[in-house]
């Protein structure tokens, strides 16, 4: 009788086990799951559910979430601007791996990082023709994931002169385009200015256009 009663209690107990898995296989495989994607159609967040795709021409050319570092063919004539340095690199200027994101967990006193800062700075200063004390801080440090895709405003406007030249426009034309972008901050206090490359690079790209 025991045993019999032993069985029944393992049926009842493995039926609401069942029940109950059944119960949060609906809620969290199917009703959450078309709840989130029911929210990402909502007008203001679908391009931000979709990767925040920029587009031209009708096509897909970077995010602006994640840091396009353009390179050129020839790097003693080059006509983009740069987004900051990437710990993924094995240049020191980049570009990174846009796959791969994480920060080089390097300390500010390490003895590697302090030199490749130095080697940074000194390679900057040589592209874009100015003393070293003159490139920002943003300009020779990577961000924590490595993909930023913005810059400080003070890094697009000591890279503008370069810019302007190989691409046979004025100082003036590139300044104002690095003006012309959004220099917001997050939620509009957080951080400092900021300018986003791909978004500068596509603006001088048509600026050059006939």
């Amino acid at each position: 009788m025991s045993v019999v009663r032993w069985f029944a209690s393992l049926l009842r107990q493995a039926d609401a086990g069942l029940r109950l898995m059944l119960v949060f296989t609906i809620l969290t495989g199917v009703i959450y799951p078309l709840a989130v994607w029911g929210i990402s159609r909502v007008p203001g967040l679908h391009d931000q559910a979709e990767g925040s795709i920029i587009q031209m021409d009708g096509h897909a050319v970077g995010s602006e979430l994640i840091g396009t570092d353009l390179t050129a063919r020839d790097p003693q004539h080059d006509p983009w601007f740069h987004t900051r340095p990437s710990a993924s690199s094995s240049d020191p200027l980049g570009p990174g791996d846009p796959s791969t994101s994480g920060g080089s967990n390097l300390a500010a006193d390490n003895p590697k990082l302090i030199a490749l800062i130095h080697q940074r700075k000194t390679a900057i200063a040589q592209r874009e023709g100015v003393p070293e004390q003159q490139v920002p801080a943003d300009a020779v440090t990577a961000s924590a994931s490595g993909l930023d895709p913005a810059i400080s405003p003070a890094y697009a406007y000591l890279q503008a002169p370069r810019v302007a030249r190989e691409n046979h426009l004025t100082d003036q034309q590139v300044r104002r385009l690095v003006d012309q972008q959004p220099h917001g901050r997050a939620l509009g206090v957080l951080g400092e200015p900021t300018v986003n490359v791909l978004d500068l690079n596509l603006a001088m790209h048509h600026a050059t256009q006939p």
